[in-house]
């Protein structure tokens, strides 16, 4: 075999590796055990158990009961909760953040503001006094 086809046979396996290892993980995935009545797949990633029956050559896999009388019961809840913001979209809700507050909202804000900037300054007027007590020189304006 001449140095080429050998290089040429080298880089065609190196290319097969990463695709089987990707085969080896897609196939990790999955366990099948026979039962009864066909097999069970479980899935290792999700935890999902399916039940699986072979009818002419075909295997057929549907979800386990219980998973779904669970999906049914998330879907319905979802399905609920679309339909309630769907309701909240079509009453307006969502234009009402668009709008002004009302003239007593802004009064409430104005007097909370208010009353934590009198707060505020009356703590630094306390600090500046302290200040000027232990040096016992008054304070420099530091406005």
């Amino acid at each position: 075999m001449s140095i080429g086809k050998t290089v040429l046979t080298l880089a065609i396996l190196s290319l097969d590796v990463p695709f089987a290892m990707a085969q080896d993980a897609a196939t990790d995935r999955y366990t099948l055990e026979k039962s009864a009545s066909g097999f069970v797949r479980l899935d290792r990633q999700t935890g999902a158990v399916t039940l699986c029956t072979e009818a002419d050559g075909t295997l057929t896999c549907r979800m386990a009961a219980d998973e779904r009388a669970a999906y049914d019961a998330d879907l319905a809840r979802l399905e609920k909760r679309v339909e309630a913001l769907e309701k909240q979209v079509a009453g307006g809700a969502a234009a009402k953040s668009g709008e002004l507050p009302s003239d007593a909202e802004i009064d409430r804000s104005i007097g909370i503001m208010e009353r934590f900037m009198r707060t505020f300054f009356g703590l630094v007027q306390e600090l500046q006094g302290q200040e000027q007590d232990q040096s016992g020189d008054p304070v420099p304006d530091r406005t």
